[in-house]
């Protein structure tokens, strides 16, 4: 029966192991519920430390958007919050950054004024200058007229000062001479006394007309005969009290003449002796005395 019992044989049922259990899953889920809870923290923390300058430009890009003013309460938070430490409602306009162009536009508008009020000061001072430089010239107009000299000087006010022109062709001076007649000396007599009282200085200028001296004669040439005869005006008016200390002499030739050569009166005009009454003003005054000369000669005219 050996095919029955060949048939009989049964195999043998396969051993099926039941499935191993991980019972150590719960760790993942709390390492993920760490690891989150970590970078909540970190994040909270990160948040705790606000910068208020870009929380200022975060507002104001808010407020551009929404077209409205943003501004933040603070007081109502519980301690430890995000804005803690803030005052108690944030002025966004005032927290953003200055506009430059409003901030520009006040130092423009500052600049301006400062300007305006500078340019009032230097006219002021100027006009200041000019009338006392116009009461001096009446006064020495005044003493001339006086001592019978009325008309022996012309008088221009300049960026200098007052200048007393007084010509030297038979006046002060003989033909390239450079002893005083005794009409100039007359005549510096007459003005000393003006230029006494005033606390300015004063600068002596000799000038020569176009025409070169004598050959052979004193004088090597204008340049000489010019400054001769300034520092000869200084000794008269020094001797006549006026101080030497505010006093000074200088020759220019015929370098600074009045009138072109090609004027008729030329040799005569330019052959002169200037007394310089200097301006105590400022320089930025002293420019604007001829204007104020030319204004006063238009309507005095």
């Amino acid at each position: 029966m050996s095919g029955g019992g060949h048939g009989g044989r049964r195999r043998a049922k396969k051993h099926e192991e039941e499935e191993h259990e991980n019972h150590e899953r719960w760790m993942v889920s709390y390492a993920d519920m760490m690891t989150l809870l970590f970078v909540l923290f970190v994040v909270l923390f990160a948040m705790s430390q606000v910068d208020q300058a870009k929380f200022a430009a975060l507002a104001k890009g808010l407020a551009q958007t929404l077209g409205t003013p943003v501004s933040v309460q603070t007081s109502a938070t519980p301690e430890g919050a995000v804005l803690d430490g803030l005052p108690g409602v944030i002025d966004i306009a005032s927290a953003m950054p200055p506009d430059t162009t409003v901030q520009q536009a006040e130092v423009d508008a500052a600049a301006a004024e400062a300007a305006m009020q500078r340019a009032e000061r230097i006219a002021a001072e100027a006009a200041a200058a000019y009338d006392e430089l116009a009461a001096a010239r009446a006064r020495i107009e005044a003493a001339l007229a006086a001592a019978g000299h009325a008309g022996a000087a012309r008088y221009e006010i300049d960026e200098r000062g007052l200048v007393v022109h007084i010509v030297a062709d038979a006046v002060l001076f003989d033909a390239e001479r450079a002893v005083l007649r005794p009409e100039g000396a007359a005549i510096l007599d007459a003005i000393a006394p003006t230029l006494t009282g005033l606390p300015n200085q004063m600068a002596v200028e000799g000038h020569a007309n176009h025409l070169a001296v004598t050959p052979g004669g004193m004088w090597p040439s204008n340049w000489e005969l010019s400054a001769y005869r300034a520092t000869t005006v200084v000794r008269h008016l020094g001797g006549r009290g006026v101080p030497q200390p505010r006093m000074s002499a200088n020759g220019y030739s015929s370098t600074r003449p009045l009138v072109p050569e090609s004027d008729p009166t030329a040799i005569s005009v330019n052959r002169r002796v200037d007394i310089v009454v200097l301006s105590t003003a400022s320089a930025e005054a002293n420019a604007l005395l001829p204007g104020l000369a030319a204004a006063d000669q238009g309507v005095t005219e």
